[in-house]
């Protein structure tokens, strides 16, 4: 297969050079970006009159019967080529004739190159984006299921005060949110197209950049043909979004698996979604999280090679950004797979409401409220934690919690318990006066439900 830039070399590429050089194995899945920008860019180049336009017609005409055939099968990517735009350019110059040799006419490969990896970028944080506004569809529909579930929250994994489920759904759903207002604000940065930008100086020809540009639905032609050719920001930007989608499907993994542990038994793993082991008849085990988790750590290892690959590279293009592509293919597929599985997985969930309620009375959550019960009668604020957690102690040697004592019990440690104690540290009482903006009260909780799902509605619909 003749290279396309073979016409000063008098003798051919070795072998062992030429499978080392070549991106067709990798770069072949750009298929559909790189006919859809060269389409953009024929019809371009026959409105301005710098190829026929019968020319740019056989062309485009070509492309489209490349595309079809790529994509029932009939085109397979093999024959030894350099990449996909040599094969593509190949196969229409076999197909059409001369005409087909006029297609790179005012473009190079670093030009081309730049707007198949943006637009399939941007394709693919248009899906991810639309997978997480998924994701956060799951969580919205067990938050209003669950305002009502009480369960222990806690600090550094020590139980801390009484909460609900939807409260703790909440706060993912918060991270979630964040990751989809940084994959918009990606999607804004990287919409300009590079198409046009030459090989690093532009061109002579007189191209029509902002044509090509609306026809390929970006907002504007990047402005420096030098940072058109060399930008990879965008998918740094990208694998960086990514990134933080995989740590917090990491965190909310590590949740789930302790919380499917048979200390916690919060939670029980549908059987689609779990696998046993080969020798223990009893084991159930959360796969889907620990693979999460897991993969974590590799699209990280995506990310650190792309900016390793990055660092020192001068102006423009250089051989180098060729590394681009396969770590962010892997991340790009990583974190899709990750986010629509675990979407799935958690909608199938099983929780169990009677054990979360149980632990968080056994775990002394409604402490804090016991201490404001004092200080509310009286009792400087320092006293009252020093009682409540001497009561606290009392009831560990016992085995007992705070609300399973009697009020002599109580008023051996402070002679101002009353009655009403008990119905101040239950679990209700404790949730439900928690209304500031953001807690885990009903009010609050329904409030913040309402609003979420408003915000939902704006970004599904734009």
């Amino acid at each position: 297969m003749a290279q396309l830039w073979g016409g000063r070399f008098t003798k051919g590429t070795d072998e062992a050079v030429k499978e080392f050089n070549d991106s067709l194995p990798f770069d072949q899945r750009l298929y559909r970006e790189d006919i859809r920008g060269s389409i953009a860019h024929a019809r371009m180049l026959g409105i301005q009159g710098i190829i026929s336009p019968e020319d740019s017609a056989k062309i485009e005409e070509g492309l489209n019967g490349i595309l079809a055939d790529i994509e029932s099968g009939a085109l397979t990517f093999e024959g030894g080529y350099e990449d996909i735009h040599s094969f593509v350019e190949a196969h229409l110059t076999d197909r059409i004739g001369e005409a087909g040799k006029r297609l790179h006419t005012g473009r190079s490969r670093n030009d081309q190159v730049a707007l198949d990896m943006k637009l399939y970028t941007r394709r693919k944080a248009e899906e991810i984006r639309e997978d997480v506004l998924g994701l956060l569809e799951v969580l919205a529909d067990l938050m209003e299921k669950h305002i009502g579930t009480y369960m222990p929250g806690f600090t550094h994994l020590q139980k801390a005060q009484p909460t609900t489920l939807a409260h703790h759904l909440g706060a993912y759903f918060e991270m979630f949110r964040r990751d989809v207002t940084r994959l918009n604000d990606t999607i804004v940065r990287m919409n300009e197209c590079p198409l046009g930008a030459g090989a690093m100086a532009g061109t002579t020809y007189p191209l029509d950049r902002e044509y090509t540009a609306e026809a390929l639905s970006f907002d504007r032609p990047t402005r420096n043909s030098m940072d058109s050719v060399s930008d990879r920001d965008y998918l740094i930007e990208f694998l960086s979004d990514l990134s933080l989608i995989m740590m917090h499907l990491s965190r909310f993994s590590e949740e789930l698996i302790l919380w499917n542990s048979n200390e916690y038994r919060f939670v029980e793993m549908d059987d689609a979604f779990s696998t046993g082991s080969s020798i223990m008849p009893q084991k159930k085990n959360p796969d889907i999280c620990e693979l999460v988790r897991g993969k974590t750590g590799r699209v990280y290892g995506d990310l650190v090679s792309l900016l390793t690959t990055m660092k020192a590279i001068p102006l423009a293009y250089n051989k180098d950004m060729q590394e681009d592509k396969e770590p962010a293919f892997d991340a790009i597929d990583t974190a899709q797979s990750c986010v629509r599985l675990f979407a799935q997985m958690l909608s199938t969930v099983t929780f169990r409401e009677d054990v979360m309620r149980r632990s968080a009375v056994l775990g002394f959550t409604n402490a804090t409220d016991a201490a404001d019960y004092l200080v509310g009668k009286g009792v400087p604020f320092r006293d009252a934690h020093g009682i409540i957690g001497r009561i606290v102690l009392y009831c560990i040697e016992r085995n007992e919690s705070i609300d399973d004592l009697s009020l002599e019990e109580l008023r051996s440690f402070s002679p101002v318990f009353d009655e009403d104690i008990y119905d101040a540290i239950s679990l209700e009482t404790c949730v439900e006066k928690r209304l500031t903006a953001g807690a885990p009260g009903s009010d609050a909780m329904r409030d913040e439900i309402s609003e979420s799902r408003r915000w939902l509605d704006s970004q599904i619909k734009e």
